[in-house]
């Protein structure tokens, strides 16, 4: 009984559950414009991968709002807290070796720092989804766009509400003639390397 606690219950460390997994644990961050094909693009990568045989995780804006994060709105502030949740939800997933790959507008330089903050610089990269406005409004399958030039959607990104393009993100995918295989392409291509060094 004297060494019922003595025996080491550290956490096991992201290298060792790494090595089980024989993967990385890393975050792409897919920002860009609402209708820019962020969740498309992620969805298509994390079946090829998962065809590879890699766990992946893919959370995006709607799936998010739905649940942990369904008792916030589109304000600056609430804006802000969203990353900040699913961040801190993505880090989790990382520290256990899983590919994660978030979408979110994250329309706000300071919003994207504070996620890599959070997630970690070496755990963390930055995929620009880079269509124009144009092309996001004339996708608008959600009819999103059509209520915030309405005035039906307030602080509408893009629209009401600014977006700062990335400043040198670790990938830029623009999607002007591409399709979503060939933009997913992309975006496996420069995933594989970094997660599949433990195979």
């Amino acid at each position: 009984m004297d060494n019922l606690f003595s025996t080491n219950h550290e956490l096991i460390p992201k290298t060792e559950k790494e090595k089980l997994l024989k993967q990385k644990g890393i975050c792409l961050w897919l920002t860009g414009l609402s209708g820019s094909g962020k969740t498309s693009i992620a969805k298509a990568v994390a079946k090829k991968l998962h065809s590879k045989g890699f766990i992946t995780k893919v959370l995006d804006g709607d799936n998010i709002r739905l649940g942990i994060n369904k008792n916030l709105s589109f304000s600056e502030l609430d804006r802000m807290e969203n990353i900040r949740r699913t961040a801190e939800i993505s880090k989790l997933f990382v520290d256990c070796g899983i590919v994660t790959i978030c979408c979110l507008v994250s329309p706000k330089k300071n919003m994207r720092t504070l996620a890599k903050e959070i997630i970690g610089e070496k755990n963390f990269y930055e995929i620009f989804i880079a269509t124009s406005l144009e092309d996001c409004e004339i996708r608008d399958t959600k009819g999103l766009y059509k209520k915030a030039r309405s005035g039906e959607l307030l602080n509408f990104t893009g629209i009401s509400s600014p977006y700062e393009e990335p400043v040198g993100p670790n990938l830029n995918i623009p999607t002007k003639e591409k399709n979503i295989e060939e933009s997913s392409e992309i975006l496996y291509n420069f995933v594989l390397p970094l997660i599949d060094e433990l195979r």
